[in-house]
């Protein structure tokens, strides 16, 4: 399919202003069956300095209670929508209309997402043939709504794609996943849209301990570790997300297509690794790290943390425990979220109420 024929593509998640820099949102997952109320969740947003966030689907209740707030969002068009939506523009301009235009301009929408980690290697392969053309028809019913200056259309894909990633110059799509990742990335090419990428060096760690370091996961490792001809990576999370920077300039038009990385996070317990000490020491680095960019794309990388709250009724046992806060609103982990004299220190926190500690 042409360029001109499809059109469109991104996402947007929750942002967490630190020291300055703007590039850190927070994903609201929902699902736990104790989590609080979408209002109450809203303000722990704001409180916190929050600005961005991603929601997986569009949830009124979520997108009423956004109203007025101006953090900025990242919708969601789930999986189980897609193929419903790529039959037909009609159908795409009644969702637009219904989760999108109706809350315009009180909520600050900034990218749909259409689709989550759909990969012709994974349980989701069914649905490949219809992304683009879902993809296609939400953009023209955001142009159609008058939006297309306002809202950018993408998909969050996930490392599944990736069939070599070392060293990350090497980086390269699979050979079955091409057909596939060609046509997104020529519409992303044409609209100019960024490609989502959900990224987690936890994965690739607990699964293969052996030979790559745990301080190498966590931004900790004192030295280089990979030296990749000019280039030297310190942390996994760099050597990742250039891998799939490296495999888009092999796509055509793939190196004018960025990245937004949509998803990253560590879990608190649950599996191999998960603590909280090494989910506090990941989240606490990506933070900081995120505003220098990598070797290959210096500059601050626009990420989501994943995610805002543990969610009970995920499964397995280690999807559960992801979260930044607990479900009554507590902070897990003592990070320090930006605003402009001082810092909020969540540690420190003993209800919705922020306190600010200077920065000496």
């Amino acid at each position: 399919m042409s360029a001109i024929a499809i059109l469109g593509l991104l996402v947007v998640t929750s942002s967490i202003e630190i020291a300055g820099a703007q590039s850190i949102g927070v994903c609201y997952g929902m699902l736990g069956n104790n989590l609080p109320s979408h209002e109450e969740v809203i303000q722990v947003y704001k409180s916190r300095n929050i600005t961005r966030m991603r929601l997986y689907e569009p949830n009124h209740g979520a997108l009423q209670a956004l109203r007025g707030s101006n953090i900025e969002v990242m919708l969601g068009l789930p999986n189980s929508d897609v193929k419903h939506i790529a039959s037909g523009t009609e159908r795409a301009i009644w969702w637009v209309q219904k989760n999108v235009r109706d809350f315009w301009p009180d909520v600050k929408i900034k990218y749909i997402v259409v689709g989550n980690e759909i990969s012709p290697v994974t349980g989701t392969s069914y649905l490949t043939s219809y992304l683009v053309p879902a993809i296609n028809n939400i953009y023209n019913a955001i142009n159609f709504a008058g939006l297309g200056y306002d809202i950018k259309v993408s998909t969050s894909v996930d490392m599944t794609l990736i069939g070599n990633s070392y060293p990350p110059s090497h980086g390269s799509f699979r050979s079955d996943a091409r057909p596939f990742v060609d046509r997104v990335v020529e519409f992303f090419e044409f609209t100019r849209a960024p490609l989502l990428l959900n990224i987690y060096p936890y994965f690739s760690y607990s699964g293969n301990p052996g030979q790559i370091s745990l301080p190498y996961a966590l931004f900790t490792a004192p030295n280089m570790v990979v030296q990749d001809g000019s280039r030297q990576y310190r942390n996994l999370f760099d050597a990742m997300l250039d891998s799939v920077y490296a495999a888009l300039d092999k796509v055509p038009g793939g190196r004018y297509v960025d990245i937004v990385v949509s998803e990253s996070g560590w879990p608190s317990a649950g599996g191999f690794a998960a603590t909280t000490d090494n989910a506090a020491t990941y989240y606490k680095n990506l933070i900081q790290h995120v505003r220098e960019g990598t070797p290959r794309k210096p500059g601050p990388i626009e990420t989501y943390l994943f995610a805002m709250f543990d969610e009970n009724n995920k499964n397995p046992e280690l999807e559960k425990h992801f979260g930044l806060f607990y479900p009554n609103k507590q902070p897990k982990y003592p990070l320090n979220f930006g605003v402009s004299d001082g810092v909020w220190d969540v540690s420190a926190k003993t209800n919705d109420t922020a306190y600010l500690r200077s920065e000496m």
